[in-house]
């Protein structure tokens, strides 16, 4: 069997696990948020917090209580990593420096996970379980319980009340990643993965130099990693190791995890809705999306020009054997489309085009199918952009899912597709005008460009994973990549929680004859090209100057 077909078959198996979890799983997720009858452990957890269960809050709370925990969250992930060398478990490793400490602290909290620091070097098995895991879990979820205060912007009245922060937090967590996240770590510990708590091993490499490697908890971190679109390695390596992903199998497993709750909350959407519809429309555009990069990337790492290359069958360089193109291709292009960053390949080593396809898939907001929340949230705000522009074309006032689209909505929608743009563009010009960043780039010409610019996309779309041709860890690029992070995280959020109080206030208003249908062919072919055009063509310039120039060259 060729590995193109045995790629292909790959892809078929996903899509079929994918498709038989989309209706369960998102039936799951949507009781999950809307029912009213709380288990008994969360009751004694609201007790213990003080916090009224049957209270909904206005979108400013809801907004201030995100805020309140992420920061808290990261104070303690600071502390926590800053005295990790005091604590049990701790394998004797030093304290992170400041700067790194606190970019560490902002990207996990951010569902970012972007590591400046070698994972089995740097952290003690205590700092890995208490506090990357656990934010792994609870970042995810806060992402959630952001589109879940969307979706009901669109199916509450004349209110200002959206939920409540934390019964969101908890049910997610509780109800929905933590059972998956136990089922499928003990799948990933059948299929090799390291779960322990030993130290440090010595080991002789291929080339016979001594080299020190730890065992620890590693399925269980794993798997939340992936679930929660989070991305951080437990070793450097990421899910290249073999310790975090040893076969054929636990490579399938992973890509499974990424994508099987981005693409089962537009079923949760629909339900949410009384529309399934709905759902199906913006799951299509998702998949459209999803498959298209999957095939551009296998085709470019498959086909490249070059006479060493196409000697080897490929571009292999960069790519653990066991895996080859086929599931390397897959892997990069659904943990770039969604916010998760784990890598079972390095992108630097890409081809030009190969690269600048992952570079793409970032750019587009991270929609197909995205992070856990942030995908559905992202692809909600386009599709209101869609129905306004189709609004313009008939001359009428838009509508979508019986609530109008006035200035009011459309601002917010606006500063949310302006953001990440902002922080990208602004963040790697001041990097490539600044000498003492640009002596730090260990290549030059279009494909350093790229690696500037492929770190601050990451940081801002909240991904993680890395080019790495770059010294990130300095006192500048921790500074100004964790300002990325920050920004591109949180800003977001605030608009899409203001759209949707904007939405819940409204009066909804009866479908005509004149409204837009959006679940039929026609939306998904119009909200496809709302995503290229608003989102995708802005870093056009970019990428010419970059990956573009490079394969071109």
């Amino acid at each position: 069997m060729s590995s193109t077909l045995a790629g292909w078959l790959q892809v078929l198996a996903l899509v079929g696990a994918l498709a038989l979890c989309y209706r369960p799983l998102g039936d799951y997720i949507a009781h999950t948020l809307t029912t009213s009858r709380h288990l008994r452990a969360e009751k004694a957890l609201y007790k213990v917090i003080g916090v009224d269960a049957d209270a909904d809050q206005r979108w400013p709370v809801y907004l201030r209580s995100v805020l309140a925990f992420s920061a808290v969250s990261v104070l303690f992930l600071y502390t926590l990593i800053r005295v990790q060398q005091w604590l049990p478990l701790g394998l004797g490793v030093d304290q992170m420096p400041g700067h790194q400490a606190w970019n560490t602290a902002i990207s996990f909290v951010a569902n970012t996970n972007w590591q400046s620091y070698s994972g089995e070097a740097a952290m003690g098995h205590l700092a890995q379980m208490a506090g990357l895991a656990v934010q792994n879990f609870v970042s995810a979820a806060v992402g959630i319980a952001v589109v879940a205060t969307l979706i009901r912007g669109f199916t509450r009245n004349r209110t200002d009340r959206l939920g409540n922060f934390w019964v969101d937090l908890t049910r997610i967590s509780v109800r929905l990643l933590l059972p998956i996240a136990i089922v499928f770590a003990l799948a990933l510990v059948a299929t090799g993965v390291v779960q322990n708590f030993q130290g440090f091993h010595e080991v002789a490499t291929l080339a016979g130099d001594p080299q020190s490697v730890p065992g620890g908890a590693v399925a269980s971190q794993e798997v939340i990693k992936l679930l929660g679109t989070n991305g951080g390695g437990f070793y450097n390596a990421n899910s290249a190791h073999p310790f975090e992903n040893p076969t054929g199998l636990s490579n399938f497993l992973e890509i499974f995890l990424i994508l099987v709750i981005p693409f089962a909350l537009p079923r949760a959407f629909g339900r949410m809705v009384g529309d399934n519809r709905q759902g199906y429309a913006i799951v299509s555009v998702m998949g459209l999306f999803w498959v298209a990069s999957v095939a551009l990337m296998t085709l470019a790492e498959s086909h490249h020009a070059g006479t060493a290359l196409q000697s080897a069958g490929g571009a292999m360089e960069g790519k653990e054997q066991r895996f080859g193109i086929a599931a390397s291709s897959l892997f990069a292009a659904s943990t770039t489309l969604t916010s998760t960053g784990a890598v079972n390949s390095f992108h630097d080593s890409y081809t030009a085009f190969g690269g600048g396809l992952t570079m793409f898939n970032m750019m587009l907001g991270e929609i197909a199918p995205g992070g856990v929340g942030s995908g559905l949230y992202g692809m909600l705000v386009l599709a209101i952009v869609a129905v306004f522009v189709a609004g313009l074309m008939v001359g009428r006032t838009p509508e979508y899912l019986g609530k109008k689209l006035g200035g009011r909505e459309m601002k917010f929608a606006s500063l949310y597709i302006l953001t990440t743009p902002t922080l990208v563009l602004v963040g790697t010009g001041v990097a490539m005008a600044l000498p003492g960043q640009r002596a730090g780039m260990l290549n030059s010409g279009a494909h350093g460009f790229s690696e500037v610019l492929y770190a601050f996309t990451s940081g801002a779309n909240n991904n993680g994973s890395a080019f790495a041709g770059i010294t990130v860890n300095t006192d500048w690029y921790d500074t100004a990549i964790g300002l990325a992070m920050v920004f591109g995280r949180f800003l977001p959020m605030v608009f899409v929680l203001a759209l949707a109080g904007a939405l819940a206030q409204q009066q909804p208003v009866p479908a005509t004859p004149g409204t837009l249908p959006t679940h039929k062919p026609l939306f998904v072919g119009l909200l496809s090209g709302v995503v290229l055009i608003v989102v995708g063509l802005t870093y056009f310039p970019a990428l010419a100057l970059g990956p573009i120039a490079e394969g071109l060259s």
